[in-house]
């Protein structure tokens, strides 16, 4: 690929990146309510799952998901009730009093939780298929001896990019945390407000 395509390329995917969707509201809800390091962590955890839809695209799933609309749908709504579980999981723990506990992460069990969540919650997102399939391809050369080579390296391109714009959206979210904490109140709601945000995108996911 020329210079100039992945110039166009990366131009094109910063604007989707930085517009905020399901994984980056993920992204700030986990940071905002348990610290920097779970932002980052959710920020690992969906890009390996956005390696996934790479490999599904190199191997042409996402053209069986685009061609379904039972596959997509299915898909769609999976996502959504993955979304409502975390949310209804978040006010549990607010009701229950523990929302104070999960406001520090530091035990890898709970590490390794955000990070599978980030990781399911992107492979269920069936809008990031669809990318790989009507976006991607137009930049690809349809005379080039090996498109799935190039499809890798865009998608390598996407997840450079991502880590970069979800990595400043995870420390948003940290910053945003710090200043809720300062008010006990709010400090004692962060969960509540996590898991309002999680059934909201849960919503979002499903009727749109």
């Amino acid at each position: 690929m020329s210079a100039n395509t992945i110039l166009a390329f990366s131009a094109a995917t910063l604007v989707l990146l930085i517009l905020p969707g399901p994984a980056v509201m993920y992204i700030l809800t986990r940071s905002a309510s348990q610290g920097r390091r779970a932002g980052m962590v959710s920020v690992a955890g969906i890009h390996v799952g956005t390696v996934v839809h790479i490999l599904a695209a190199m191997i042409g799933l996402s053209a069986v998901l685009a061609a379904s609309a039972t596959a997509f749908t299915i898909v769609k709504f999976v996502g959504a009730g993955y979304l409502f579980w975390l949310g209804i999981q978040s006010i549990r723990a607010y009701r229950n009093g523990s929302a104070d506990a999960s406001i520090q992460v530091d035990d890898q069990r709970s590490l390794r939780r955000i990070f599978t969540d980030g990781v399911v919650l992107n492979v269920l997102n069936p809008k990031t298929a669809i990318f790989f399939l009507s976006f991607v391809p137009q930049f690809v050369n349809p005379d080039t001896l090996h498109p799935v080579a190039d499809v890798a390296a865009l998608g390598a391109v996407f997840i450079g990019l991502g880590l970069i714009t979800d990595g400043i959206y995870a420390l948003a979210g940290g910053w945003i945390g710090v200043r809720l904490g300062r008010s006990p109140r709010l400090q004692r709601r962060k969960e509540l407000l996590a898991g309002g945000t999680y059934l909201g995108l849960g919503a979002a996911t499903a009727f749109r």
